[in-house]
């Protein structure tokens, strides 16, 4: 992967370092640049500090030191109002889906496009809101439904229309299979890779334990340990590293073949 201007990258962290007490670093001096158009995988043990850099990446925290900078933008320098707006370029699926429990599958892809597109008319955002949802494979018969009445592989699905709604550059996917059986696991680390490859530049970025997904589905892979960037780069970088700790979480978690 030949990258070498600033443009290249749609997130780039610079000596990023974080702590909440003073004391305890979280983060001990993040140096990452992740390529523009990949699939991302985020890997590392438990504790490592995947989930805390990727909401330094949406703004959700401010380094103590260092920066962040997102499609070109040196996000932690923008007040609450900027940054909401910016959040736009994003397009997030919680480990949870997190949709409103209230409201309708069509009315939970509906919600981003009414808040941050206010200039469309109510059948404009209606009939976006079922493209997305014709996008990720969803029968229009649930459209209807509360998220209740529908199963995980839907509410996953409903999710990922909700993150696409406003044609996000950059996709981030936040432990997208914890808890799913294996074949709802399948569902959707392919729905990802499909989404992905239909939307040629998108950026997407998947923060995951499920070792086999990460190196079978992403073009650019980062371990994390201990708050820093252990490696990064592509599978074959991570297969034929000589970094000890690295060796052995890969030979642990995936068969190569």
């Amino acid at each position: 992967m030949s990258l070498k201007n600033t443009g290249d990258y749609a997130v780039m962290l610079e000596n990023v370092q974080k702590t909440f007490d003073g004391k305890e670093f979280v983060l001990k001096g993040i140096d990452l640049k992740i390529p523009k158009g990949s699939l991302t995988s985020i890997i590392g043990f438990s504790g490592t500090g995947k989930s805390v850099m990727l909401k330094h990446m949406l703004g959700l925290f401010k380094p103590t030191s260092g920066k962040v900078t997102v499609l070109g933008t040196d996000i932690s320098t923008l007040d609450e109002n900027a940054l909401t707006k910016f959040r736009c370029n994003y397009g997030v699926l919680f480990q949870s889906a997190a949709l409103f429990d209230d409201m309708t599958v069509l009315e939970n892809v509906c919600f981003p496009l009414e808040e941050h597109r206010r200039e469309l008319s109510k059948e404009q955002v209606i009939q976006i809101a079922l493209q997305k949802l014709k996008m990720v494979g969803l029968d229009p018969k649930h459209n209807e439904k509360l998220p209740s009445q529908i199963s995980g592989g839907m509410q996953k699905r409903t999710g990922l229309a909700r993150a696409l709604a406003l044609d996000p550059e950059i996709l981030i996917y936040d432990e997208p299979t914890t808890g799913l059986d294996p074949i709802l696991t399948e569902m959707v680390d392919n729905l990802i890779v499909e989404t992905h490859q239909a939307r040629p530049g998108t950026t997407s970025i998947m923060v995951s334990h499920n070792l086999q997904a990460a190196f079978r589905i992403a073009d650019f892979v980062v371990m994390l340990d201990s708050g820093k960037v252990l490696l990064a780069g592509t599978p074959e970088d991570f297969y034929k590293t000589d970094i000890e700790l690295v060796r052995r979480f890969v030979d642990k978690g995936i068969k190569h073949q």
